[in-house]
């Protein structure tokens, strides 16, 4: 193991942090809020420990898969660390686990929240809170691959580990350049929907930050109520479209600017993703039209925005769902295992793992009744070798098992069946808000410290898709050269 190498681009991912508390802090002393000094003392130490560590002398420059798989689990534990620094120093939240949990909860674009009333938040606390979304969701990592030189080919092994997915595929055959495609796209959606939102009558800081939650998939809010509190139907209809667009492949984006337009509308992932939503919308829009709005418009409004909010594991919301009949939240909670698109800002198993496995028992079934033939699983014209598609088998009864065992332990806190399974599902799957305990309308502030901790640890396990954070948890990774 190479651990001055790991050290090293651990210091860069801090400057990195404490470039983006700079802006917050800006803002703070503009507005002369109490939340300045404490920026700039967080920002001092997030800096100077990362000037420190760059200042390690290397010899061995190349970064492997076992270095790139440190350096994406501590990178992720270090920038909630130092991140929780403005929330603790500036008083918003008075305590470090608290603050720890709502930074993790930001970066992994989660949107769970232990603060019961927003609305008193600072102006440089809120942007800084809902900032964590954007920079986490397209990855922390992803910026120091984009331009660290010291990364080189080595940084494809940290793109790997934290990119979300089964399948991590170079756009361009240089792993740098994807890395910049990428932010690129991710730039250029953010500055659409934030000139959007400036036409829905948001201002221009909460036109920020709502782009910053919808775009990273995050949910974090500049209100108690979500996004519910504008009662705005465009507000409601561009975020929903947005948080869609979120959910797909950044990579389809490239297509569509390459001209490929041929290949995105024949992406199987695609098909399956938007005709997920759509059935979902459909059947919660007539359920119900018949049962709460009783008016059409009114009905799809909700059910697409809420569809479109747990499937891209964003967790904003417009109303109370938990008024919703029993078979309308069954959809939301089913579509909360499902989560966005590889190579998305959403969370949770992804779309492709669920068509993977789709796939997976159709050969199965066809087996049996052929036992004689040769089938394999494709995507597109691609099929997918054995060892991805154990990989996917792998990670799916992993995600489950973890799921049922924090449930399990989560449920020790005393708030009942649905209140737990929905915690955990929510972290895990990087969503935010569940049902019951964890209500659209409630926090985890009640949680014991423990289990805050346990939480957060389900985040960074959801976001780093479960091998990357529990190799490192093995005696064996710190034994093998990989």
């Amino acid at each position: 193991m190479n651990y001055k190498i790991i050290f090293k681009v651990l210091g860069y991912l801090l400057l990195i942090i404490a470039a983006g508390m700079v802006a917050p802090f800006l803002i703070a002393l503009f507005v002369g809020q109490s939340d300045a000094i404490p920026f700039a003392i967080s920002i001092f130490l997030t800096a100077s420990t990362g000037f420190i560590l760059t200042r390690i002398p290397i010899v061995k420059m190349k970064i492997k898969a076992k270095e790139g798989l440190a350096i994406v689990t501590f990178g992720w534990i270090f920038a909630s660390i130092f991140g929780a620094l403005p929330f603790y120093l500036s008083g918003s939240i008075p305590s470090f686990v608290d603050a720890f949990f709502e930074t993790v909860s930001g970066f992994t674009t989660t949107g769970a929240t232990i603060i019961k009333d927003i609305e008193v938040l600072p102006m440089g606390i809120l942007f800084w809170r809902s900032f964590t979304h954007w920079i986490g969701g397209m990855g922390i990592l992803v910026v120091a691959v984009a331009v660290l030189p010291l990364m080189g080919a080595g940084g494809f092994h940290v793109f790997k580990a934290e990119s979300p997915g089964p399948i991590a595929d170079k756009i361009v055959p240089r792993i740098k350049d994807t890395a910049k495609i990428l932010y690129t796209s991710y730039i250029i959606i953010s500055l659409a929907e934030f000139i959007l939102l400036l036409f829905g009558g948001m201002t221009v800081f909460e036109s920020a930050v709502h782009t910053f939650g919808t775009l990273g998939t995050g949910g974090f809010s500049t209100k108690n109520s979500s996004i519910g509190g504008f009662d705005n139907s465009y507000i409601f209809i561009v975020i929903s479209i947005f948080m869609i667009m979120s959910g797909a492949n950044f990579s389809l984006y490239y297509d569509l600017y390459k001209g490929k337009w041929k290949e995105v509308i024949k992406n199987s992932e695609l098909r399956l993703y938007l005709s997920i939503i759509a059935i979902s919308v459909l059947a919660i829009t007539i359920n119900m039209n018949s049962h709460l709005y009783h008016n059409i418009f009114e009905s799809f409004k909700h059910s697409l925005f809420q569809v479109s909010s747990i499937i891209t594991t964003t967790g904003y919301t417009t109303f109370d769902y938990e008024q919703w009949t029993t078979f309308s939240k069954g959809i939301l909670f089913m579509l909360m295992f499902v989560g966005g698109s590889a190579g998305s800002t959403g969370g949770s198993i992804k779309v492709v793992r669920i068509l993977a496995l789709i796939k997976l028992i159709k050969r199965e079934l066809t087996k049996i009744l052929h036992p004689r033939a040769v089938v394999s699983v494709k995507f597109g014209n691609k099929p997918l070798s054995e060892d991805t598609l154990l990989n996917i088998s792998s990670f799916f009864m992993l995600y489950m098992l973890i799921f049922i065992i924090g449930s399990i332990i989560i449920s020790l806190e005393g708030i009942g069946f649905m209140g737990a399974t929905s915690a955990v599902a929510a972290t895990l799957g990087n969503i935010g808000p569940g049902f019951g305990f964890v209500g659209p309308t409630n926090t985890y502030a009640d949680f014991s410290d423990a289990s805050k901790l346990l939480l957060s640890f389900f985040m960074l396990l959801g976001r780093l898709e479960l091998f990357t954070v529990i190799a490192l948890l093995t005696p064996k990774f710190w034994r093998t050269e990989l």
